[in-house]
Parts: structure tokens; sequence; C-alpha cells
């Protein structure tokens, strides 16, 4: 007695491809990172932002704000001034900022949270020189930071000339906010550590791109140059 043979339904079907899980946001973040070298990218309030390589006086405000944190003596042996340094939000589960510069404790790098992002507990200050997407450091990191608990917020608003400094941290905002035009000096909290003075003017000053060079037009001929047309 022969047995017949079993049939199974999916037999001489190929093999469908698993669908490959999608990617996270922390994932497509770090490779935009990859695909975009020399931009910014952050998540901030769940959403990826890309920021271009700032220009030439971005850097020249950068450092000359840099000069002041030094000279006080803040990158010492209870805090150190960084540039670019992440720093890991609460205000979503892949949120994270890299402000221009930062002020945060001598341990900082004992607190890692992810992605190269450390606790904002460690963080100080922190302080952005505005370029093109100045809106997201006057508006979204505003509310990102002070979410985070990050006592003093600064701001070198280079489009309209002016330095804002935040304190105070509430739930979506700072309770303090002042704005320094040319022509005044501010100092910081000293719960940063020390006591650092700002001059607003050369700060603004230092954050001006310089104008471009109009292109040089070439000088119309005069009449004496002017050929008659050739008869025949």
């Amino acid at each position: 007695m022969c047995a017949a043979a079993v049939e199974h339904p999916c037999d001489g079907e190929p093999d469908r491809p698993e669908r490959p899980e999608p990617e996270s946001l922390l994932e497509s973040a770090n490779r935009l990172s990859e695909q975009l070298p020399g931009h910014r990218v952050e998540i901030i309030g769940g959403v990826i932002t890309v920021a271009p390589s700032p220009d030439g006086a971005h850097a020249n405000a950068l450092t000359s704000l840099m000069i002041p944190f030094l000279t006080a003596g803040l990158h010492g042996g209870e805090s150190k001034v960084l540039q670019a340094v992440g720093v890991w939000l609460p205000s979503g589960s892949s949120d994270y900022a890299i402000p221009d510069l930062a002020v945060v404790d001598a341990d900082f790098d004992e607190h890692v949270v992810e992605n190269n992002c450390y606790d904002p507990a460690a963080f100080r200050l922190v302080l952005e020189v505005t370029s093109g997407n100045y809106q997201n450091d006057l508006r979204n990191k505003v509310a990102a930071y002070a979410n985070a608990k990050i006592p003093v917020y600064v701001i070198l608003d280079r489009k309209h000339g002016r330095v804002h400094v935040l304190t105070e941290p509430l739930a979506g905002g700072y309770d303090t906010h002042q704005v320094y035009a040319p022509g005044h000096s501010l100092t910081l909290p000293d719960s940063i550590g020390a006591e650092v003075a700002l001059d607003v003017t050369a700060l603004v000053a230092a954050g001006r791109p310089r104008p471009k060079p109009k292109p040089e037009q070439e000088p119309e001929p005069s009449p004496s140059q002017e050929q008659e047309p050739s008869e025949g």
C-alpha cells in the first residue's frame, strides 16, 4: 500500500523577503550626519533639523564669545568650556541638541546618556550663535533647553544684532528673558561658576558678515572709441 504524497499549500512558491523594520528617528539622524559632513543634525521635539555649515563670521563670533569664559577660568578643574557637545533632551525619546558652546561640569564625561550626548544636569550654560536657521534657536530650542532645566541659555542673534540671556527655566520656556542691544554690556549669572561679562557691541560686530563686493561693470566706450560703420 502506497502512501500518497502530502502537498503543502506553499510548496513551489518563492520565499517572500521579510519586510525590513522601519528606521528609527535616531538612526535617520545619524545617517544624515554621515551623508552631510559639516552639517549639524539635531532632533528637537521629535523633528530632525539640519543646519548647514556655518560661515566664517559665525566662527569668528564663537571664538570671540569663548574668550571671556576662558579668561574667567571656567575651563579648569571644576568646569569645562566646550564647543558642539551634544546634550540629551527629555522632550522626546530621541531628542538631542548640539549647542555651539556650553559650560559643563568637569566630570561631564561620566554622564553619557546615548549617541555621544550627555545628561543636561551636567550643563551650566548653553549658547547659540544664529545662522540661517535662527528661528530654531529663538523658538524651538528655548523650550527644549528650558524643559531640560539648563539654567542659562545665551543667544547671539546675528540677524537682528542682539544678545538674548534666558534664565530660570520653566516648563516650556524661561521665566526671565533679557535682550541686549549694541552699546550695552551684560554680566552672566555667577551660577555658571564665575563672573563673565560680554560686550554686546563687539559680539554683534564679530558676527556680522562682510558685504560681498559688487561685480565691476565694464566701462562704456566713449564716443571717440565708437567706430563708424564701414561703407560697401
